[in-house]
């Protein structure tokens, strides 16, 4: 584990080099929106030591080959800053320029030390969640987890929904989707959704698509719209025939749009309150969904049992945390889907760094989220294909981009993913010798 404290990268250099250790995966967070928990400053540590225990765990990654590290820039929690044992910084998180060149200055000691080294962003607040992410992803290889993760395990709920009811894969340019939400997450996922809406309709396609935050829709007629929001705000003419204008809370939203999906990704918990829930009844969709898929539980937009209780027994229901089946009566089940990043970023790790990727594109990530199903060796797979067909792949170790180009799809997923990954999967050999020795 590793707390870097402003301007002290030194650390950094000397860290890597009298350990003569190697680094693959990296995940950083700056501690400022935690879960919904918000700022927590250094205490937010657990986030990268828990997202790494999943690459570890899901996809093989060699333990000692991961960094967790805290870019300690300050805390605007007061209560931190008063508490006498806290371990970080005791002032204002800095801003503007001066924390850019902080992260700057990280990413380029990282790039130096490490090239082929993955970066996974983690729990920035949204100024520099999107600020970073669309600073670095063309220079380095990194990802935004809140963003381009949730975006991609959204868009495999959604992209699912439409099979379960019924219809072709296609129908999903039509399907009217509400999000709660104008976060970094939320943002996200109506990025991915964009994206496929227009290879499946086209560029000119407009997707029916309503964004809201805490102050209801956003429309073009908002005076103060945040920028990252702006590409998916309403225009009025759109929005006047449902009978709706800038500002409209949720239940009037439902009301009219009467969507197929109603995503959530707001922190806010309850807001999908018993009202909200009925409305979706009358949904378009003869197999309406509802995704609750913020975190923490309490968190949680509702709760799988109200969601069945008072939108229909006949619903998708997905959520960030996990809740248990809902028992319907008569021995039916309301069977609970967790759309949460795990099933997602290690793959996404996985395939970026066994194809040497120079960056991680739109296009690997879409391929991750289309094969979300299965397992993280099939999103890797899935990864190492995309990252080759866009001519980003530069290879890793012993296996060169002509060898990558040369590889079935069977192949990787069962030979590559599982025998040849050295030095990636070779401490498993030992470790669980060592493990059938010990029965």
């Amino acid at each position: 584990m590793l707390m870097i404290a402003s301007k002290s990268f030194l650390l950094l250099q000397e860290f890597s080099t009298s350990r003569e250790i190697q680094v693959d995966m990296i995940v950083l967070t700056d501690g400022s929106r935690i879960l919904g928990l918000g700022d927590l400053g250094v205490q937010g540590i657990g986030i990268p030591i828990g997202k790494l225990d999943m690459y570890v765990a899901a996809a093989g990654i060699n333990p000692q080959r991961i960094l967790p590290v805290m870019l300690d820039v300050g805390t605007n929690n007061q209560k931190l800053l008063e508490d006498r044992l806290y371990l970080g910084l005791r002032q204002p998180r800095l801003e503007g320029e001066e924390y850019l060149s902080i992260v700057d200055e990280f990413m380029e000691a990282v790039h130096t030390r490490w090239p082929k080294a993955i970066v996974q962003f983690e729990d920035f607040q949204m100024k520099w969640a999107f600020e970073t992410l669309q600073r670095y992803r063309k220079r380095f290889c990194m990802f935004n987890d809140d963003i381009q993760g949730t975006a991609g395990v959204a868009l495999a709920g959604l992209l699912g929904t439409v099979r379960t009811q019924g219809r072709p894969l296609a129908d999903f340019a039509n399907q009217k989707i509400v999000v709660v939400g104008a976060g970094s997450a939320g943002l996200g996922v109506l990025n991915m959704a964009v994206q496929a809406v227009k290879r499946m309709a086209g560029a000119d396609a407009n997707p029916q698509f309503f964004l809201l935050d805490k102050d209801g829709l956003i429309t073009k007629a908002r005076k103060v719209i945040d920028p990252a929001a702006a590409p998916f705000a309403k225009a009025p003419a759109e929005i006047e025939e449902l009978g709706l204008m800038e500002g409209a809370n949720l239940i009037e939203v439902v009301k009219k749009v009467k969507p197929h999906v109603l995503l959530g990704l707001s922190g806010v918990g309850g807001v999908f309150n018993e009202e909200v829930l009925k409305a979706m009844q009358e949904s378009d969709s003869t197999k309406p969904a509802i995704f609750a898929m913020s975190n923490p539980t309490m968190n949680a937009e509702c709760a799988a049992v109200d969601a069945f209780k008072h939108a229909g027994e006949n619903i998708v229901f997905a959520s960030g945390s996990l809740f248990k089946n809902v028992d319907l009566g008569n021995g039916k089940v309301g069977h609970v889907n967790q759309a949460n990043n795990m099933y997602l970023f290690p793959g996404i790790g996985l395939g970026a760094l066994l194809s040497g990727a120079r960056l991680i594109s739109d296009g690997m990530l879409q391929a991750a989220s289309e094969c979300i199903r299965d397992i993280t060796a099939e999103v890797g797979a899935a990864v190492i294909q995309a990252a080759v067909a866009e001519e980003l792949a530069e290879g890793h170790g012993d296996i060169g981009p002509r060898e990558l180009r040369q590889m079935s799809k069977v192949w990787i997923d069962f030979n590559f993913l599982s025998s040849k990954l050295h030095p990636f999967f070779s401490w498993l050999k030992p470790a669980m010798a060592l493990h059938a020795g010990g029965q």
